[in-house]
């Protein structure tokens, strides 16, 4: 950087109600797999950042969990996560898709209507409309975000993806940096290995298994050439736990076998991992774990 020119950094800030495609967005933004992604609701259950760095500008893209009405107090404090980044954000993008109704959670699009930073309305999936249906819907969206930037994009393909972050760029104010200049994320490594083991037993498992476990690494060994991981599944119930495991122990392991590899692409070394199930009953109501597993509570 010379010494005449100004550096840049902003909060941008992905909000939107879950399986519009927030995760494939940050992701294509940061460049690198940063959010888990599958197809069910509630994948991403913390708010994520990943950070693009250039000499001249610092940018800290925020991937959160969508907003849905809480039952019970890990949900609470996933939509906390998403409050939050209305507050601090410099950029907002407001992600939705062709499907969703635009009445669709009210009260949080009104939250969004009277923030003061930039808003950027992202339509995503349009390759699964037509240009009549798209026009009808940015006049909708126009009517409800009359300051936002409406454009449409596909995250999975990548379509106007580049004009979205040079939008982004021009919009995000000069700052010193937040981050150190080569960090890309705020999170430890802990973090990605319970975020990859979680993004399988969503893919592997059905109904109500994927969401009332929650996943912790007791043990991390990195060496030059291997890291040895010792992880634990926690269960709300003992009849979860026998699902999870498996006849023989054959589900725990194809869960395992999944997250190995990708473990080993993520981290480019040679992964021991070991994986146990515990069951603490009812740990999405209990605010000592949700505290423990890094869950903000108001």
């Amino acid at each position: 950087m010379t010494e005449n020119s100004i550096h840049k950094s902003g909060f941008v800030n992905i909000v939107g109600n879950p399986n519009v495609g927030k995760s494939t967005l940050m992701n294509r933004l940061v460049g690198e797999r940063i959010s888990i992604i599958t197809s069910k609701a509630q994948t991403t259950r913390h708010r994520i950042l990943g950070i693009v760095n250039t000499d001249t500008m610092q940018i800290v893209y925020s991937d959160t969990p969508g907003v849905l009405h809480p039952n019970y107090k890990l949900q609470q404090s996933m939509l906390s996560f998403s409050q939050s980044a209305l507050d601090d954000a410099d950029v907002l993008l407001y992600v939705t898709d062709v499907v969703e109704k635009t009445d669709k959670n009210e009260e949080f699009l009104s939250r969004v209507q009277k923030t003061t930073c930039p808003v950027l309305l992202l339509i995503n999936k349009i390759d699964q409309t037509n240009q009549n249906e798209l026009e009808t819907l940015v006049e909708r969206w126009h009517s409800l975000l009359p300051k936002a930037l409406i454009m449409p994009i596909s995250a999975l393909t990548g379509f106007n993806i580049d004009n979205v972050r040079a939008r982004v760029e021009e919009l995000i104010p000069p700052s010193p940096p937040y981050f150190d200049k080569d960090a890309l994320t705020d999170r430890p490594a802990r973090f990605f290995v319970t975020e990859i083991i979680r993004e399988k037993i969503l893919l592997y498992y059905q109904k109500e298994i994927p969401y009332a476990v929650e996943v912790i690494v007791e043990q991390f060994i990195e060496e030059d050439d291997k890291i040895s991981i010792k992880s634990v599944i926690i269960a709300e119930r003992e009849s979860q736990k026998g699902i999870i495991i498996g006849h023989h122990g054959q589900a725990l392991k194809k869960v395992g076998t999944m997250a190995r590899k990708d473990l080993e692409k993520f981290f480019d070394k040679k992964i021991f991992l070991e994986m146990f199930v515990k069951v603490e009953i009812d740990w999405r109501n209990r605010d000592n774990l949700l505290q423990r597993f890094g869950y903000q509570l108001d």
